[in-house]
C-alpha cells in the first residue's frame, strides 16, 4: 500500500505543529501551514515541485507578513507592564516608618521591605508614598 503525498504533508504539518505547542515558536506554525498548503496542491494533483514550491513560499509569505506585525501588536501595549515594572509608580501605605536605611510598606496588597529615596526623608506610619524603583527586594519610595 502507498500513501499518498498530501497525507506525507499532513504528517509533516503536525510534526512542525509539535514543536509550536512544546516552545510556544509561532514559526513552527507557520511552517506547518505552508505543510498543510503542500498538502492541499498534491491532493489537487501538483506535482513534487508545485508541492515543495507552494510549501516555501506559504512558509515564508507568513514569516515575512505575520511575524513583524506581531511584533509590532507586542510592542504596541503600554498598559502591559508585569512584575516589577508594574509597581514602580504606585502608591504604598507606610506600616513602619521609612527612613533611608529601611521600613516597610503595604503595596499592592503585600507587606514590602522599603527605604526613602532622600537619604535624608522620612516618612511615619499610615502615611501615603510613591514607589520610585524597586531595588532587588526592597521599594525605593519618595
Amino acid at each position: 500500500m502507498e500513501i499518498d503525498a498530501w497525507v506525507w504533508w499532513l504528517i509533516g504539518a503536525v510534526g512542525l505543529g509539535i514543536p509550536l505547542v512544546i516552545t510556544a515558536m509561532p514559526e513552527f506554525g507557520m511552517f506547518s501551514a505552508g505543510a498543510v498548503a503542500g498538502a492541499v496542491t498534491a491532493a489537487l494533483g501538483g506535482g513534487v515541485v508545485a508541492q515543495v514550491l507552494v510549501f516555501v513560499v506559504v512558509s515564508v509569505a507568513l514569516v515575512a507578513v505575520v511575524r513583524p506585525y506581531a511584533a509590532r501588536q507586542r510592542g504596541a501595549s503600554p498598559g502591559s507592564a508585569t512584575g516589577i515594572d508594574a509597581l514602580k509608580g504606585r502608591q504604598a501605605v507606610v506600616l513602619e516608618r521609612v527612613d533611608g536605611r529601611g521600613g516597610r510598606i503595604k503595596l499592592a496588597g503585600e507587606v514590602w521591605s522599603a527605604r526613602a529615596y532622600d537619604e535624608r526623608a522620612a516618612f511615619e506610619p499610615g502615611q501615603q508614598v510613591d514607589v520610585v524603583e524597586i531595588d532587588g527586594a526592597t521599594a525605593v519610595v519618595m
